[in-house]
């Protein structure tokens, strides 16, 4: 018996010696394994009350800037969303994100927001086939033979709306109504909705919606988030009547009388490779999450640039003098053309300058799709990644005296790459950033050659959640130009 148990004896000292020797092997290789430096914050919500608390201070790259000089410049961690999180900083690090799109990193919306945005069977789609799938669509509607249409039609609306709503008052609130004009646009160019009283159901409708996008998550009767999700299932359900009346007059060459055909009948009579058209959910699902993705974010830019300005009177000056060239050489009632605005040049400078104080969106998130290294540290798949404008435009490395408005830094060759990054870079670069740009131009434009402006509380503050936003929604009193420059 003992000569049959010997051999197993030794047999398992050998083995048990191999385990200790794998696992000291192992533990040593471990230990030189680092993740970022940080801290995850509070159980589930983690640092998220720090992340929203700087926003709403006006200070949102505190939040970073706090965490950088404790931690590392290159990367820290950090929990929101209930997710670890790894923040890059600085030009390298957004160099590095937006380089590595599908090769290390890939979309990622929060399950919070796709709730109110998507049908709930769509909830747990993957984000990068979501994101593909429209990215078909976009770049046929925002070529530049197509955003040479939509100028006409962004200049009389513009126009429409300063004789409805701004010329018959001595006193209006910008954000209000830049809303107002951003959303009647997109409606007009994405869905071909023109009926004022159609339009501002879906306003009301959305409102919910982009209220409850930086609220608490938790769905309960009358809460914000409850509301939010109340509110994206009517307009999805909304849209979904309208597609269904619009396949039923739908004719191939049946265009917008720009010569355009509107977004949302692209994608119905759009079919893929294998010739399958998308399904009405799915389209619904896509122009809800476009309108947040565009909306908030122009009417903030234009409400920020009209911010700075009455700041700078000086640099008004010069955004008039610009604009009035271009108005004086128009016949009488003739709209803006491609043209027009490239010729807008220190006026876009000034816009650059106002989202560089103020971006329109602080950042975007994205998920590790596999283990990878950065800066000497290890990002572990399924962790979540997140890039910020904080890191870089007041960063005074790249932009001396961040604390100056001064729009001549966007001249000539402008920022260092990846330095100015409010619509992103790399393959994910915001595709509507011409389209954003023609829309804020052609507003700036109506707006400067009709009036100039003060700011009824000087020293309003700017909360930064999501968005940049004056906490008043930046009430001015117009003056109104003695002589009509159009």
């Amino acid at each position: 018996m003992d000569d049959l148990f010997f051999p197993y004896f030794i047999h398992l000292v050998a083995l048990s010696i191999s385990l200790s020797l794998i696992f000291l092997v192992y533990k040593k290789k471990s230990s030189n394994i680092k993740f970022p430096p940080g801290r995850t914050g509070w159980p589930i919500i983690g640092e998220a009350w720090g992340f929203v608390m700087a926003g709403k201070r006006g200070t949102p790259e505190k939040f970073l800037n706090d965490r950088m000089k404790k931690y590392s410049t290159d990367v820290f961690q950090t929990s929101l969303f209930g997710d670890n999180m790894a923040v890059f900083c600085g030009a390298s690090g957004n160099k590095f994100l937006f380089s590595s799109e599908n090769k290390y990193v890939a979309t990622w919306w929060p399950r919070t927001i796709k709730k109110i945005i998507y049908f709930p069977e769509h909830v747990d789609n993957s984000s990068i086939e979501e994101t593909a799938a429209l990215r078909r669509f976009l770049p046929e509607f925002l070529k530049p033979e197509a955003l040479q249409h939509y100028i006409p039609i962004m200049d009389s609306m513009a126009r429409e709306q300063l004789e409805a709503d701004w010329c018959p008052h001595k006193q209006v609130r910008v954000f209000p109504l830049s809303k107002k004009y951003t959303f009647a646009l997109a409606c007009r160019l994405f869905m071909r909705i023109r009926d004022p009283d159609h339009v501002t159901r879906l306003a009301n409708q959305f409102a919910l919606v982009t209220d409850g996008l930086v609220s608490v998550p938790i769905n309960f009767p009358g809460t914000t988030y409850n509301r939010a999700i109340k509110g994206g299932k009517m307009i999805r359900e909304e849209l979904l009547a309208i597609m269904k009346q619009r396949e039923g007059e739908l004719i191939s060459d049946n265009k917008d009388d720009a010569g355009a055909i509107d977004l949302l009948t692209r994608m119905l009579l759009t079919s893929d490779d294998n010739g399958k058209t998308m399904n009405h959910k799915e389209i619904a699902n896509k122009i809800v999450g476009l309108l947040v993705a565009s909306h908030d974010t122009t009417s903030s830019s234009i409400t920020m640039v009209m911010y700075y300005l009455a700041q700078h009177p000086c640099i008004y000056q010069k955004v008039l003098k610009e604009q009035t060239e271009i108005a004086m050489s128009k016949a009488p009632g003739e709209l803006l053309n491609w043209n027009d605005v490239q010729k807008m040049k220190y006026s876009w400078c000034t816009v650059c300058e106002a989202m560089r104080f103020s971006s329109p969106a602080q950042g975007a998130f994205r998920e590790a799709i596999t283990d990878f290294f950065y800066a000497g540290f290890i990002i572990p798949k399924g962790w979540k990644v997140h890039w910020s404008v904080h890191s870089t435009h007041k960063n005074p490395k790249y932009f001396p005296d961040p604390e100056r408005f001064d729009p001549s830094r966007f001249e000539g060759s402008g920022p260092a790459p990846y330095t100015f990054v409010p619509f992103g870079g790399g393959p994910r670069m915001c595709a509507g950033k011409e389209y954003a740009r023609l829309e804020i131009l052609v507003f700036m434009h109506n707006v400067v050659t009709k009036f100039k402006w003060q700011k009824i509380i000087p020293e309003e503050k700017v909360l930064n959640i999501s968005f940049p936003m004056p906490v008043n929604g930046l009430p001015i009193l117009l003056q109104p130009h003695s002589t009509s420059l159009e």
